[in-house]
């Protein structure tokens, strides 16, 4: 097994998508810390069931520093070494391709299920690791030495890596801490603002995720007779997302009827009523692993009832209003609070709210939520709910800034046991979901490609299915 393998080298022309961006993205993150060792895994494996693990996702942060997304990046990690008065010198501590024979590993290559290059795949060697990313390398093995002995202050991102943090927090080394959560704040509020290869990235995440939506509709025919019509348009959606990219960015929600009054139904176990409602909320994830959410909900007989229709223009009206409120400068909150003005002002005109909207709108009540449940929108880019760990003055209560990527989602879920609606209001679910980036003066619709106005979907339903 050791012998008579032929060499085959990875072509000495490839770099990792967006190799050109990866280093101002390092140097913002060293300015932050001048002085300080700053560790950031990619992440360990997680057992599914006995000696079955999960698909590996790289951590966010380490993608975006290293523009390394593979599976193959199971247990690498990133160190920016501090070089000099306030500068860093990148080093990534891998584990390297698996040599074919002689004493060290020799036989890893095919014994190994876990990293053996015959169980799952090739992983590059450190030269070609090194060419790939324009980082140094050196052999995971090496990392442990590294943190043995006297050693400068250093962050780690922590909760990443279990075998990483066990080394860093061990007795006697309290330099290694893990400390008090900056390092992942700063690498949250970094990505905030999205470059224009990002941009490029996110558009071509929306892109795909809008022919999965088309192929939804024209496997209605077909999920309408499933007796999990849900699981069928599910697994449609999740077709498209593999073939164009990583897969989805998150569990896709395929709920119809009551179901989509649950916010995050992903059983997708129900079969499918001519006369309700599809609530599809679904995402592609580029092979870079950025992902759009964009979330339409359509007429499983091709047309909206009256009382659809009067739900949905609602929902809708609130979309254009939050739409309307992003720009520069304008706080993150505002769109958030301009969409839900118009829920509570049409719920209260239908009679559900027994009091004014503007008593409903105010601190103290916020009754209207009982019906919308959740805030506007969220962040996006390479996590779904993007940016999760950025200190709240510099996002949920900060301004919008050019470059950010956003979604916008408004809706109306009116449980099918909710005693305090009318019985034909009960068991509808809608949401209207865009990905928007903010320009200098607004913000472009990224997801315009799918018609958002009642009439238009019911169009666009009928074509698809001509």
């Amino acid at each position: 097994m050791g012998t008579a393998w032929a060499p085959t080298p990875l072509p000495a022309e490839q770099r990792v998508p967006g190799y050109a961006v990866m280093p101002r993205r390092r140097a913002r993150l060293s300015a932050a810390f001048p002085g300080e060792r700053l560790i950031v895994p990619a992440g360990e494996l997680k057992v599914r069931s006995n000696d079955e693990d999960y698909r590996f996702r790289p951590h966010s942060a380490y993608a975006w520093l290293t523009g390394l997304t593979g599976e193959d990046q199971v247990g690498h990690i990133l160190v920016l070494e501090p070089s000099g008065p306030e500068g860093h010198e990148p080093v990534l501590y891998l584990r390297p391709r698996s040599p074919r024979g002689g004493p060290n590993r020799g036989s890893e290559f095919y014994r190994d299920r876990r990293y053996g290059e015959f169980w799952v795949g090739r992983r590059p060697d450190l030269a070609e690791a090194s060419r790939l990313t324009g980082v140094r390398t050196e052999h995971l093995d090496d990392l442990e030495k590294l943190l043995t002995g006297p050693q400068p202050a250093t962050r780690v991102l922590a909760g990443v890596d279990p075998a990483l943090d066990a080394v860093t927090e061990r007795p006697g080394s309290p330099a290694l801490a893990a400390g008090d959560g900056r390092l992942a704040s700063v690498l949250s509020e970094l990505r905030l603002v999205k470059d224009s290869w990002e941009v490029e990235q996110l558009q071509l995440s929306v892109d795909h995720t809008v022919l999965g939506f088309q192929d939804v509709v024209r496997a209605l025919p077909t999920a309408l007779q499933h007796t999990r019509g849900e699981r069928w348009i599910e697994g449609v959606f999740n077709l498209r997302a593999r073939a164009e990219g990583n897969g989805t960015g998150y569990d896709t929600i395929a709920a119809s009827g009551a179901h989509a009054c649950v916010l995050h139904w992903i059983r997708n176990d129900g079969a499918l009523d001519p006369n309700a409602l599809l609530l599809l909320d679904a995402g592609v994830e580029t092979d870079t692993l950025y992902t759009a959410d964009i979330t339409r909900t359509l007429p499983l007989s091709g047309t909206f009832s009256p009382v659809q229709r009067q739900a949905y223009e609602l929902v809708l009206a609130a979309q254009d209003a939050g739409i309307a409120a992003l720009r520069p400068g304008a706080s993150f909150r505002d769109f958030h609070r301009a969409a839900m003005r118009v829920i509570a002002e049409g719920l209260a005109d239908w009679g559900v709210l027994r009091i004014p909207a503007e008593q409903a709108l105010q601190e103290d009540s916020g009754i209207f939520r009982r019906y919308t449940l959740c805030s506007t929108g969220h962040m996006l880019g390479l996590d779904v709910h993007d940016c999760a760990k950025a200190r709240a003055e510099t996002y949920l209560d900060g301004v919008l800034e050019e470059g950010q990527v956003l979604t916008v989602e408004p809706g109306l879920y009116l449980q099918p046991d909710d005693e305090t609606l009318p019985a034909e209001l009960r068991g509808l679910g809608i949401r209207i979901e865009d990905d928007l980036v903010i320009t200098a003066d607004g913000a472009h619709l990224m997801s315009g490609a799918l018609p958002r106005t009642a009439d238009g979907v019911e169009s666009w339903m009928a074509n698809l299915l001509s």
